[in-house]
């Protein structure tokens, strides 16, 4: 599990099938690299990869055939890239984001992006698989990054969201251009509401479960009261 607050800037390579090699180029790449192990989760551009070998500087993950399928991962890839790196969470540590799984839901696109005087506004084309799990001022993580949605255009599936100076300059949203595709992971509290709402989510029939069941007393009894 993750936080979404990126801690390092790094490049990925292809190194051929689907092995790559992940580097730290950013100064606070000793977060990633200070106690990574092999066996270590570690976030790459929001996709939960599993350290095989670890490198002076980096290491080198493997992805599986359905994170190639859902992920920018997938795409052709003949040279390196800046990507976003995150440590698994720690048992105590701040979660100064939102809880970001890793498990990307799919790939998105910029569509444009604007610097205003206090922030950059990037908006992105999200697929309707994804744009069921979005909501104005919801979570959704973008590249691993977490970023509040400023608006949303259901009828489009397009989103909007601010972002700061600091994320905009330490992380590889600055590097995207328009149309550039971007991996895309919706709040897993929407997926559970979902589900408990409707029991198989490519479903629009309600579970036998309604809104109207969730009162005080069924929170309390379930343990979130």
């Amino acid at each position: 599990m993750f936080t979404g607050l990126t801690q390092a800037l790094g490049t990925m390579e292809p190194l051929g099938g689907d092995s790559w090699q992940i580097t730290c180029v950013s100064q606070s790449g000793e977060v990633i690299m200070q106690d990574l192990a092999y066996g270590d989760s570690v976030a790459v551009d929001g996709v939960c990869l599993t350290v095989e070998k670890v490198l002076k500087d980096g290491f080198i993950a493997t992805a599986s055939p359905e994170t190639l399928r859902r992920t920018t991962l997938g795409g052709e890839q003949t040279q390196q890239r800046y990507v976003n790196l995150e440590a698994s969470l720690k048992v105590g540590s701040k979660v100064g984001g939102h809880f970001v799984m890793g498990h990307v839901d799919g790939i998105g696109r910029l569509l444009v992006a604007e610097q205003t005087a206090s922030s950059w506004e990037m908006t992105f084309i999200a697929s309707e698989a994804i744009a069921r799990y979005i909501v104005p001022k919801g979570s959704i993580a973008v590249n691993g990054i977490s970023l509040t949605v400023a608006a949303y255009e259901p009828e489009v599936s397009q989103f909007k969201v601010a972002v700061i100076p600091l994320t905009y300059a330490e992380t590889n949203l600055r590097y995207l251009v328009p149309g550039s595709s971007v991996n895309l992971e919706g709040d897993i509290l929407g997926k559970y509401v979902e589900k408990f709402l409707y029991g198989n989510p490519h479903t629009t029939t309600p579970h036998d479960n309604s809104i109207d069941d969730i009162t005080p007393a069924f929170l309390a009894e379930h343990g979130y009261l």
